[in-house]
């Protein structure tokens, strides 16, 4: 062993740590927010998994019934674009706003694109609940949302940068 290196010293009182920081920032947010922030990362995970266990039961022909490549494409990239949505907006990092309407937007596009026949031959069951009508609900969520969101985040990013500056 190299005498040269040292084992990573604690954080020290003065230095708080990363997960300090996040429970910090988390805490600063108004109570809406705080809960806005919770749903869309609940339900960025809740997508992770059910893209998740797709894969996992059928691989990457989880999604051949539909018969456009870039929808099966989209629908797998999921597994990458859920997650990384999630991480954001747990960090409350104003991109994970964005992120998850821009997600959201595209997944339900992309749900209604590849189920318009079923649609359109069973209207009913759209009242089923699950699916696409809660895919649905949750994107008008997200999209009523996200604007506020990023708008709280950026206002807490503005206190922190300005406090910060002040030490």
């Amino acid at each position: 062993m190299n005498q040269n290196t040292q084992a990573p010293s604690p954080p020290s009182p003065s230095r708080p740590t990363h997960l300090s920081q996040l429970k910090h920032r988390w805490s600063e947010l108004p109570v809406w927010a705080r809960w806005v922030a919770a749903t869309y990362a609940y339900g960025f995970i809740q997508g992770t998994c059910a893209h998740l266990i797709d894969l996992i039961r059928d691989g990457v022909h989880a999604y051949a019934a539909f018969p456009q490549v870039p929808l099966q494409v989209f629908f797998i990239s999921l597994v990458i674009l859920d997650p990384l949505t999630a991480f954001l907006v747990l960090r409350l990092r104003r991109a994970g706003a964005w992120m998850a309407c821009g997600v959201m937007i595209a997944d339900t596009t992309a749900n209604w694109t590849a189920n318009w026949q079923w649609i359109h031959n069973d209207p009913p069951e759209l009242l089923s609940p699950v699916g696409l009508t809660l895919i649905t609900l949750f994107t008008l969520y997200v999209v009523a949302t996200c604007y506020p969101l990023q708008r709280e985040m950026a206002r807490m990013q503005r206190r922190g940068n300005s406090s910060s500056r002040r030490q």
